[in-house]
């Protein structure tokens, strides 16, 4: 009887196996939507990291979460680096490249809690009176990766971060900006 069990045992672990070998190798995501602005300053959100808190959907999952920059302020050469819950583990964003008010490229490695690197992409194309923004990420797919998706639907996860992230964005470069601070009269 135990011979049968684990016969069956391992005939369903080789089918999950099989299953898991089929499915695609790298996972790509992508969402867009038209933002309130020029391509120039939507770009201009997107390409300092600084201002990823005031549109960032996971900025808002870990308020105490470790943030660091280096390189560049904005642009091509701009690092950033989180720390934070199990919601927002660990990592580091890199823009490899920059095109102002057409394309930013960034390099996003995840360290914790799985460790993982994958690209992303913001294009910026003048649509109407606004800026049709299309966010993309694609990477490759570890085996527990593909295991992981065959319970998760990643897209749909992902594309929702997305989607409240384009939502945010568009919400940041409609707002009017903050008027200078008035300097207080010189006293004699």
């Amino acid at each position: 009887m135990l011979k049968k069990i684990l016969i069956g045992f391992a005939v369903v672990v080789g089918v999950f196996v099989v299953i898991v070998l089929t499915r695609p190798n790298t996972l790509a995501v992508t969402r867009s939507a038209v933002v309130p602005a020029s391509p120039e300053v939507a770009f201009a959100a997107v390409a300092d990291f600084k201002r990823w808190a005031a549109w960032s959907p996971w900025e808002k999952l870990d308020p105490a979460m470790k943030k660091s920059y280096e390189g560049e302020p904005s642009g091509s050469g701009a690092i950033y680096r989180w720390a934070g819950n199990d919601d927002v583990g660990e990592g580091r964003m890199t823009i490899t490249e920059a095109k102002p008010g057409q394309e930013l490229t960034i390099r996003l490695e995840f360290l914790k809690p799985w460790t993982a690197t994958n690209t992303t992409s913001f294009s910026f194309v003048a649509s109407g009176t606004g800026t049709r923004v299309t966010w993309s990420m694609t990477g490759e797919q570890s085996f527990m990766a593909k295991a992981f998706g065959l319970f998760m639907d990643m897209d749909a996860m992902i594309g929702a971060d997305f989607e409240k992230g384009l939502s945010g964005l568009a919400a940041v470069v409609a707002a009017p900006p903050a008027p200078a601070p008035v300097a207080a009269p010189a006293t004699p």
